[in-house]
């Protein structure tokens, strides 16, 4: 008997973010990425959301390496915050990283950790496990597909991926490898990214949106033109400086990531800009607006990113005006669809003009469509299908795209955060609920496992605060002093005093109802005092502010 073979998913099923699982044989564990999910308007207050770590709290010592598929910060941004609880080797792409490199040094852990460089084409062995890596393309270089080979046969992990049959590097995703694979010795089990699921048709090549932004370029000559983009879409970012060379423009960097990202970039040789060509970001008030181009990060205006700051006019080094055109290659997150037009918005009012992929075709996803799924599919054959990296609409989407191309319903399994596929000799089986939870972290502290603080912050944000203090003698079973009531958020301030003196006599009344009855015992009498509060401010106002109350005894 072959021995057992354990993937537990700590994080990217449900949510597009903290992708992270856990290998396990022979005791022996290795993680498949580490990534973090960036906060939204249901986690006020928090920077970052790791997975549920909890898992490997006994474990650390049997943690043997990590593999990086590629370089997003949903993949690698959690590494730092598990490197700073125990040090572990780091196998990717010399672009991924340098990546979490820079992570790592921000930490002060660089020195304390082993980076393993790895190639197209290689296999490596990594704890129990031997793993050959794969070219595969998305909207980051040099990504990596996983032929795993365990002890229950090969676990092919797709990494997120996209079928660009003419990248801008070359590079194109392996599927003959794949197919071979499939053939001799077979497929066990197909992880696959399954963002775009639900989306018939092919995701357009990179290579698409160098023309459009060339037309856009030639449109806007004698104006300043900022672009913005991902940091880590290093084949956009050649683009758009192929393109601003070419115009005769130098390029600047705004924003430490896009610097960072454009330096590591040209010392691998993946982007050819011209020394001549490249300006401080200082520096480019000295020229004329249409000989300028600066690269910038804030494409999803995140706070405090180079863009935003720009756009509120807080930025340090330029001044949005009349002669700019703002140029947005890429598309809103899901979720800060908001954020990103109050930025335009704010970009519009200083004079800017704003072109995005709202309505040009300034963007492409890194994701496969339908019938890219469909083709690595029917190359890799696989025994056994679980897919990952996506919502839950996406994973649904994508479990019935493998059915309707032939695969038997009960050879295809969905898998949630916190559950475990195990896999046997006598087949594969999900055990649910093994692990559950976030991490959620504000600058860089522990916040919460769980959604109650995080819940107090969106009802507070939403509805305000009432809070009500009672006083009370409960000797005499009488009120000790009229009761005080404060607010916060809860309604305009010329609102709030005949409110006020109402709700007064409402908890007073439900005080003195509480002693007729006979009742005398503090945590019966603060029932009473909320659910009267309660009542009233509902009824009143229709709102649903968080409401605190305290009966204090004399």
């Amino acid at each position: 008997m072959a021995l057992p073979v354990h993937i537990t998913i700590l994080g990217g099923l449900g949510d597009i973010g903290r992708n992270c699982a856990v290998l396990e044989s022979d005791g022996r564990l290795v993680l498949l990425d580490c990534g973090q999910l960036f906060p939204d308007d249901l986690t006020p207050g928090v920077d970052s959301i790791y997975p549920d770590f909890a898992y490997l709290d006994d474990k650390l010592d049997r943690l043997e390496a990590a593999i990086l598929t590629h370089g997003h910060e949903d993949h690698i941004g959690a590494v730092a915050h598990l490197q700073s609880r125990r040090s572990f080797p780091l196998f990717a792409s010399a672009f991924t990283l340098g990546l979490v490199r820079n992570r790592l040094e921000e930490a002060g852990l660089l020195a304390a950790t082993e980076l393993n460089e790895v190639v197209d084409g290689e296999t490596r062995r990594i704890g129990p496990f031997d793993v050959e890596f794969l070219p595969v393309t998305h909207s980051v270089p040099s990504g990596l597909i996983s032929a795993i080979t365990t002890p229950q046969g090969i676990i092919l992990h797709s990494s997120d991926f996209k079928l660009d049959l003419t990248p801008l590097d070359g590079r194109v995703t392996d599927l003959a490898r794949i197919g071979t694979l499939a053939t001799e010795p077979g497929i066990r089990l197909l992880l696959c990214d399954s963002t775009n699921a639900d989306q018939p048709g092919r995701t357009a090549s990179e290579t698409e949106v160098g023309p459009v932004l060339e037309s856009v370029f030639r449109a806007h000559r004698g104006r300043r033109i900022i672009t913005a983009c991902f940091a880590s879409h290093v084949h956009r970012v050649a683009q758009i400086s192929a393109i601003a060379v070419a115009e005769g423009r130098r390029v600047a960097t705004l924003g430490l990531s896009m610097k960072r990202n454009v330096a590591l970039a040209r010392d691998l040789g993946m982007l050819k800009i011209p020394d001549t060509s490249i300006v401080d970001v200082e520096e480019v008030e000295r020229f004329e607006p249409g000989e300028v181009c600066v690269i910038s990060t804030g494409s999803q205006a995140e706070d405090r990113s180079a863009l935003a700051l720009a756009a509120k006019g807080e930025s340090r080094w330029i001044q949005i005006g009349a002669d700019d055109t703002v140029i947005l290659s890429s598309t809103a997150i899901p979720g800060n669809e908001a954020a990103v037009g109050r930025m335009m918005n704010n970009l519009v009012e200083r004079g800017a003009r704003v072109e995005h992929a709202g309505v040009l075709g300034l963007h492409t996803s890194g994701h496969g469509k339908a019938d890219e799924l469909r083709t690595l599919h029917a190359t890799a054959r696989p025994e056994w299908f679980v897919p990952v990296h996506g919502e839950h609409r996406h994973l649904i989407a994508h479990l019935e795209l493998a059915e309707s191309i032939g695969m038997s319903g009960d050879r295809t399994l969905l898998a949630r955060d916190g559950d475990r596929i195990v896999i046997d000799d006598d087949g594969i089986r999900i055990d649910h609920g093994v692990t559950s939870g976030r991490h959620l972290y504000r600058h860089a502290q522990f916040v919460s496992y769980e959604h109650r603080p995080i819940g107090d912050r969106i009802v507070l944000g939403n509805g305000g605060l009432v809070s009500v203090v009672v006083v009370v003698d409960p000797d005499r079973l009488e009120l000790a002093a009229e009761p005080e009531v404060t607010s916060r958020g809860w309604l305009a301030d010329g609102d709030t005093a005949e409110l006020h003196d109402e709700l007064v006599e409402e908890v007073a009344g439900a005080v003195v109802a509480a002693f007729d009855d006979g009742i005398d015992d503090r945590p019966e009498l603060e029932r009473r005092v909320r659910r009267a509060t309660g009542q009233f401010v509902n009824q009143r106002t229709r709102r649903r502010p968080m409401i605190l109350t305290s009966v204090v005894e004399v």
